[in-house]
């Protein structure tokens, strides 16, 4: 009788629909446009680029606009249709695009800065544009007349920018590490306070308005979920990258998180599901599974006769343990370690096969990414990387 052949199960990944090249440097930020097949890029090679889809298939530019120093930032609105351009002179540009998308019209020009633009974001609701800049400084703006209404120093360059509408929050995120939460008002802000769990700078930010959770990723390659809403100061860690982090984007409708990275990753993140938070690491001064003492405890390793051993912990109990008794390695997905991490053996054995199962999946865009931008409407995710490419992918596959 001849062997039945099983089907193979299919590999659900993203699509990728479009390559769009022709920058001459990297792509510092993009975005698709909403409704239409279009992108809008600013780039280091100072130029601003509309690209369209032409009936050939391709992505040829609309508009074509250099720009009097290299593009480092934007912020587009697709109901103005207002794109505000950062400066690597510290300026932002104004400029509002025509329906048909071939034509945009200068508005004005802010003196934001001292030095080059790290992040903008206009808030159409309160007609204020908001920006960051080397000068370690974060300032507001009236978008009408063009006037500053105020400022605050960051204790490190920002490279993170995110705002909550409703409560007038704004959180930065800088490269100390460092995440401020500051409450504006109309020309002054207070500052709410401060949180820091990287132990590298902090390179992205996204917020959820409606769960109020914050996502901030790290040159650490990690991802941390800060419950701002809850009440309770959780915090939640999610390792799966290789390299930085370096971009993030939410998907609401499905809660899903999408984080791109130095390392070509694109990894989608499932967080409807009750994630645990790491525990603290104790301190000890010997092994709190088998009492060998760690090798700076010289009086108990005189008293025993015996060598100190290297700390270690456990991932999954936070205990301080020797190499013997954490031989073990485990994945922890709902703690975040989609990638096995030490854990004391004891813990091992308690974890089950259920508690195992990948809670992200992992993707390989082939182009260190340094920007993204999600489409919910289309499920269409566009990377831009260090090889002046930008890519354009239907996550459908993966985000539903």
């Amino acid at each position: 009788m001849a062997a039945e052949i099983q089907p193979k199960p299919l590999t659900r990944k993203p699509i990728l629909l479009q390559r769009v090249e022709g920058s001459q440097e990297v792509v510092n930020m993009a975005v698709i446009v909403p409704k239409e097949e279009g992108v809008i890029s600013v780039s280091e090679d100072r130029t601003v680029r509309v690209w369209l889809k032409r009936d050939s298939g391709q992505y040829w530019p609309s508009i074509y606009q250099v720009m009097p120093s290299p593009c480092s930032c934007m912020s587009f609105n697709p109901e103005t249709r207002r794109l505000s351009i950062g400066l690597d002179n510290g300026t932002i540009s104004e400029f509002i695009l025509s329906e048909d998308y071939n034509k945009m019209t200068p508005v004005k020009n802010y003196q934001a800065h001292q030095s080059r633009v790290t992040m903008i974001l206009f808030v159409l609701e309160l007609e204020w544009v908001l920006s960051t800049g080397q000068d370690k400084q974060f300032a507001w703006h009236c978008s009408e007349s063009g006037q500053r209404l105020g400022g605050y120093r960051t204790s490190a360059v920002a490279s993170g920018l995110q705002f909550d509408v409703e409560t007038r929050h704004v959180f930065i995120g800088d490269q100390s590490g460092q995440v401020t939460i500051l409450k504006l008002e109309q020309d002054n802000c207070t500052l709410v306070t401060t949180f820091r769990g990287h132990t590298g700078g902090v390179t992205a930010l996204c917020w959820d308005p409606v769960q109020r959770v914050l996502f901030s990723g790290s040159s650490d390659h990690s991802v941390i979920m800060w419950d701002i809403g809850g009440r309770k100061g959780t915090a939640i860690e999610l390792q799966g990258h290789n390299d930085k982090v370096q971009a993030l984007s939410y998907a609401q409708h499905t809660r899903q998180l999408i984080s791109c990275g130095g390392d070509g990753g694109i990894v989608v993140w499932n967080m409807d599901v009750e994630r645990q938070e790491t525990p603290e690491w104790l301190d000890s001064d010997s092994c709190q599974k088998c009492d060998q003492p760690f090798f700076w405890n010289f009086k108990q390793m005189w008293d025993s006769k015996k060598i100190g051993l290297r700390q270690h912990h456990c991932r999954k109990c936070g205990k301080a343990v020797c190499g013997k008794c954490s031989s073990k390695r485990s994945s922890i997905p709902l703690m975040g370690f989609e990638f096995e991490v030490r854990v004391c053996d004891s813990c091992h054995e308690a974890i089950t096969d259920e508690e195992r199962a990948p809670t992200a999946t992992f993707h390989d865009s082939k182009h260190n990414i340094v920007h993204v931008h999600f489409d919910a409407t289309r499920g269409w995710l566009l990377t831009s990387g260090t090889d002046k490419v930008i890519k354009l992918w239907d996550m459908t596959p993966v985000v539903s």
